[in-house]
């Protein structure tokens, strides 16, 4: 069958956007390897970054969302771990899930109340750190309410991003936290009070 100059189009446009290296070397441009990390400032590439949630819904299966573009800054010495420190800001008016009507009650005042609360934040307090992995103690907001947690983290890459030629750096980090420890109390206890979260974030160093 010919192809038709769209086709043609299209097809230059994927091969653009596939990363030189990885068409060179079959490879990813980010590994898992902690030598890869360059020390410095950065900030979060949003567009990359997510904050998944899940809550058990009356007993039968859990229920998953998501929070889209977190803000944030890392700064990093990977000579001096456990002197790290993470800064995320988490816009409550992006949380998406598979219910359009559901999304619109998550943003009033029975859960997060985006009107006057439209930023969670989490700040970490202390880092300890081995190899890949990390425990970062911290403190959450939401609503208002602020309670310690602890994220375990691990790194999930790092790299130079073809694209934008710029160091990033990512990481996956889990913790649970009670809702009801935030003041977010409707439903309980039919729809569980626990919440596990699921935080991965892509970091890209800012040029000094």
């Amino acid at each position: 069958m010919a192809k038709t100059p769209f086709t043609l189009l299209a097809a230059t446009m994927i091969a653009a956007a596939i990363p030189a290296i990885a068409q060179q070397t079959g490879q990813q441009p980010g590994a898992i390897d902690a030598s890869r990390v360059i020390a410095g400032d950065y900030t979060t590439d949003s567009n990359h970054s997510q904050v998944a949630w899940a809550v058990n819904h009356y007993g039968f299966n859990l229920f998953h969302g998501l929070f889209g573009n977190p803000t944030g800054t890392l700064k990093i010495d990977p000579a001096k771990p456990s002197e790290a420190m993470v800064a995320i800001d988490i816009p409550l008016d992006k949380v998406v899930t598979t219910s359009a009507g559901l999304n619109e009650h998550l943003k009033k005042p029975d859960f997060f109340d985006v009107a006057q609360f439209p930023i969670a934040t989490f700040r970490s307090t202390s880092v300890s750190a081995s190899g890949t992995k990390a425990r970062i103690s911290g403190n959450l907001t939401i609503k208002g309410v602020t309670k310690p947690v602890v994220l375990d983290a691990q790194l999930s890459g790092a790299g130079v991003n073809p694209r934008n030629k710029k160091e990033t750096v990512g990481f996956e980090a889990t913790t649970t936290i009670s809702r009801s420890d935030f003041g977010i109390v409707y439903g309980l206890p039919a729809v569980a009070d626990r919440v596990d979260l699921r935080i991965t974030v892509a970091f890209e160093r800012v040029a000094s």
